[in-house]
């Protein structure tokens, strides 16, 4: 069947409504402002700003953690159900059209997708925070501490987080390639909203899409910079400060710029290629030479704790442990389900860009399963290294009275294996490129966004939205140093800015999930009405060859009436 939810002509409505390839003043401008406005707020009343955004982390701690894990499971859910559900073979693109990638340049970029400077930063520094620092509450021995610690990390990565990607990146793909529609979040809530979604209401998802992109990719930006600054610093280079992290970001920001001008086939597909490289020799170098035995068992029995406190995990809200499980809970799993969505956006686009030709099973299959199982695979080389080394080794990961340093953890960890020197370089490295990439893909996405679906939108504006992205970042840290602090609070108050701005946005990711299940309700019944059409057509037809030859022939109805074997018997009868 040829696809039936828009007609060629159709489509070319859509897209002479939106008018890719300009700019979209509506959405363009408000955006900007708003970032360029919270910019000039940190640098200018950087005091101020810092106590606003405390208070405000307080008041989205308290009043919406529970909000956030909840939501976030229901979208596990939702994904189960869709996967396994009668519109898992609806495809992302016409029915007869072929996957535009092959499976396994496919997994490739999804896992590229999901391999990021968090992960780099938190691959070790996670796992020993947790086993340090574990949930209030939580007792056992040291191996059951650390199992649990490895179970939490693997909450924070695995699935729910990527659950938010699917809810996203599936509305976008569905409007994007089954319907035709230009490369906007807005369209995929067409199905729910209709044509409010070309007026304000349409403007204001897409800014908000924009600016929680931008400070999603900003608090990435933050920790990367933190993470190269502490490592010179380790290697003996340049002393880490704020001023070096600033700086840091203006140069990475400049070579992140030069990426998005060159577009997505050229600067974007090769520094993405040199990541999984080095994200790859750095993972299977880190299990030959390290524990490999212990990293092995580990992500056996990882794995398994993960899974059988699966809905524990997902629910744990430590409503019982007062004032310091809020604060645990802002600092990790609040935070990370805010920086998920503010990053949805981004990610969603990207995925769905990638996914042209599967079907909504495969989609969702895909996207859950390899990313999840591949973090799985780094968090526990990884992290599970450090964790062996602190319980079986020498230890000197964690410090007595400072806990873990979150900013050299991952340095620490390679210093104890062979070549540790040359790899803390090759991590250092590794860093820079993730951020660039980071930077580029991100400032690729949001300028489609605000160039009305554009997928290949102007130099100049592709040029603004990454030195923003920088700014943001720089500006925080800037505002930290300014008012005596060191830069982690400016680190802090970028993560209280992506739990912030993904709050609102969850509104917009519930309605996506409405509006997916809408259209694809529509198009099944309609796919229903169609093959009970042609069926019909095609009895009349048999009927109406049968009549014209003067009776019942029973070669007819033995082809149209396999399943109807009374009627069958009673043509011949009366033929005879």
């Amino acid at each position: 069947m040829s696809q039936t939810s828009t007609t060629s002509a159709e489509t070319e409505e859509h897209s002479s409504r939106l008018a890719p390839g300009t700019l979209a003043p509506r959405v363009f401008w408000p955006a900007a402002l708003l970032v360029v406005g919270f910019v000039l707020a940190a640098l200018i009343f950087p005091t101020a700003l810092n106590d606003a955004v405390a208070k405000a982390s307080a008041t989205v701690i308290d009043g919406l953690g529970w909000y956030y894990i909840a939501l976030t499971f229901s979208f596990v859910v939702f994904c189960a159900w869709l996967a396994v559900s009668r519109f898992g073979n609806i495809k992302l693109g016409k029915d007869e059209e072929d996957p535009e990638f092959g499976m396994v340049s496919w997994f490739a970029m999804l896992f590229s997708a999901g391999m990021g400077i968090g992960l780099m930063f938190w691959g070790v520094a996670e796992p020993l925070n947790h086993f340090n620092s574990p949930p209030p509450g939580t007792e056992g021995t040291q191996a059951e501490l650390a199992n649990a610690a490895m179970g939490r990390t693997f909450l924070h990565w695995g699935v729910h987080a990527w659950a938010i990607y699917v809810v996203v990146g599936l509305a976008v793909a569905y409007a994007v390639h089954r319907r035709g529609l230009p490369v906007s979040i807005r369209w995929a809530l067409e199905p729910l909203l209709g044509d409010r979604v070309k007026g304000w209401i349409g403007d204001v998802i897409d800014v908000l899409a924009i600016v929680g992109t931008l400070f999603g990719v900003a608090t990435s930006l933050g920790f990367g910079v933190a993470q190269v600054g502490a490592g010179l610093d380790f290697l003996g280079v340049v002393g880490n400060s704020a001023g070096l992290q600033v700086i840091l970001i203006i140069a990475i920001s400049l070579i992140a710029t030069l990426s998005v001008v060159s577009g997505v086939g050229a600067g974007i597909k090769w520094l993405s290629n040199i990541n999984l490289g080095l994200a790859g020799f750095l993972l299977v170098f880190v299990i030959v030479v390290g524990p490999t035995l212990f990293i092995f068992r580990d992500f056996v029995e990882a794995t398994g704790y993960y899974l059988q406190n699966f809905l524990q995990l997902s629910f744990s809200t430590l409503p019982y442990q007062g004032e310091p499980g809020a604060d645990w809970l802002g600092g990790w799993t609040t935070y990370y389900w805010g920086w998920w969505m503010s990053w949805s956006p981004f990610v969603g686009i990207f995925i769905a860009r990638i996914s042209r030709g599967r079907t909504v099973r495969e989609f969702i299959v895909g996207v859950l399963a390899v990313p999840t199982l591949l973090t799985m695979a780094w968090f526990t080389a990884l992290g599970g290294t450090a964790l062996w080394r602190e319980m079986d080794g020498p230890g000197g990961l964690i410090d007595p009275e400072n806990g873990v340093n979150n900013d050299t953890a991952l340095f620490q960890m390679l210093e104890a294996l062979p070549g540790g020197a040359v790899l803390a370089g090759l991590a250092i490295i590794m860093v820079v490129v993730f951020f660039v990439t980071s930077s580029d893909s991100g400032s690729f996405v949001v300028d489609m966004i605000a160039n009305g679906g554009n997928p290949d939108p102007p130099v100049w504006s592709r040029v603004f939205w990454a030195v923003l992205e920088g700014a943001i970042a720089a500006a925080l840290i800037g505002a930290a140093a300014l008012t005596g602090a060191d830069a982690g609070s400016g680190l802090a108050a970028l993560q209280t800015m992506a739990i912030l701005v993904a709050a609102p946005f969850t509104i917009v990711i519930v309605l996506a999930v409405v509006a997916t299940v809408k259209a694809l309700s529509a198009e099944h019944k309609e796919i229903l009405r169609l093959e009970r059409q042609v069926l019909r057509r095609e009895i009349a037809q048999e009927t109406a060859e049968a009549m014209s030859k003067g009776g019942y022939e029973e070669s007819t109805f033995t082809s149209s009436s396999t399943t109807h074997d009374g009627p069958a018997r009673r043509g011949r009868s009366r033929k005879d």
